[in-house]
């Protein structure tokens, strides 16, 4: 496995705060780039879509991580959704804890719930003191 490198992480909006932990690992010549959100790989496939991080690069003090993710069409309650994807783009800065996230949605239940288009957000996250074991 290549370089990995831990974060704590938090997550604040309105009223509700989310703290967890952020594991990346840098590709290397025999695996490709990961990332884990309290120990659960976000490379993710099944019957209902898949997600799957494309990249971590280290450009000093950055770190650049992409995320595709796509959904097959789905029936809920008796709501039909139709197929979407979400393309995410994060910049976090490790010296001051500033994680940036851009997502591109495009239809699917994230699209009709928050809207398709660009979404912003930003969170804290910043080396982890020891690091936690991973799954």
């Amino acid at each position: 496995m290549g370089q990995s490198i831990f974060f704590d992480c938090k997550r604040a909006e309105k009223d509700y705060v989310e703290e967890y932990e952020m594991q990346l690992t840098l590709a290397s010549k025999t695996q490709k780039a990961k990332m884990f959100l309290d120990g659960r790989d976000l490379d993710q496939s099944d019957a209902y879509g898949k997600q799957e991080v494309k990249s971590v690069t280290l450009a000093r003090p950055n770190i650049f991580i992409v995320i595709e993710a796509s959904f097959a069409p789905e029936d809920i309650m008796g709501v039909t959704y139709s197929a979407g994807s979400v393309s995410t783009h994060i910049t976090l800065d490790p010296v001051t804890g500033k994680l940036k996230k851009i997502e591109k949605i495009q239809g699917g239940i994230l699209g009709a719930s928050l809207g398709n288009g660009t979404h912003v957000s930003e969170e804290s996250c910043l080396p982890a003191k020891i690091p936690f074991k991973p799954q």
